[in-house]
């Protein structure tokens, strides 16, 4: 997602009308294509795409096996599956985002596609503070205290891991559990970083 262009949004619904009506609610905040099968989903999806709004029940190729698909690519979306069949026990293993049962109004929409969005900037966040700590960590193990204490540049990267941790705060004090899930999806095994909410 590009700092200056709005999240791109597919909507996926082999309702025509269903995606339409979405599509028309969101695009005043959003860039957003419409898929009406999940073949043709997967001819959209690309780098660009920042959100899917995915339906299950489709004919050719379900809902399921598009999100099975978009993990498959590694691509870096979030997905809402937003449909009308109830969730039972198998979506435990499904590596969907959200979960929203129609009927949905436009209020859920766009509170699904931002809490979604939230998650994708917190993880931003995480990585690029994993990254600066790692860089302050090989410092302090390879220079002298007189020589950080001297340097400029020591002090802005302690500045902005300060900056960057107090974002982290603000952001997971308004997670729910959901969220964290959601959040920590895309996350490399290997990132052993404590959240914000554990120190």
């Amino acid at each position: 997602m590009s700092g200056t262009e709005p999240p791109t949004v597919l909507v996926v619904d082999d309702e025509p009308h269903v995606a339409d009506a979405y599509a028309a609610q969101l695009e005043s905040e959003f860039i957003v294509s419409t898929a009406y099968s999940g073949q043709e989903a997967l001819d959209k999806l690309d780098a660009s795409v920042d959100i899917v709004l995915l339906d299950r029940r489709m004919p050719g190729i379900s809902g399921d096996k598009v999100l099975a698909k978009i993990r498959e690519r590694d691509l870096q979306v979030r997905v809402a599956m937003v449909t009308a069949v109830d969730p039972d026990f198998d979506i435990i293993e499904m590596p969907f985002d959200d979960y929203v049962i129609k009927p949905v109004s436009r209020d859920d929409l766009f509170e699904t596609i931002n809490r979604l969005l939230t998650c994708s900037e917190y993880e931003d966040q995480l990585r690029r503070y994993y990254a600066l700590t790692a860089k302050h960590a090989t410092l302090l193990a390879n220079k002298l205290e007189s020589e950080l204490a001297d340097s400029e540049r020591f002090q802005r990267l302690e500045e902005e891991m300060h900056e960057t941790r107090e974002t982290l705060d603000q952001t997971v004090a308004s997670f729910d559990d959901a969220d964290f899930v959601a959040a920590f999806r895309d996350l490399d095994e290997d990132l052993n970083v404590p959240s914000a909410a554990e120190e």
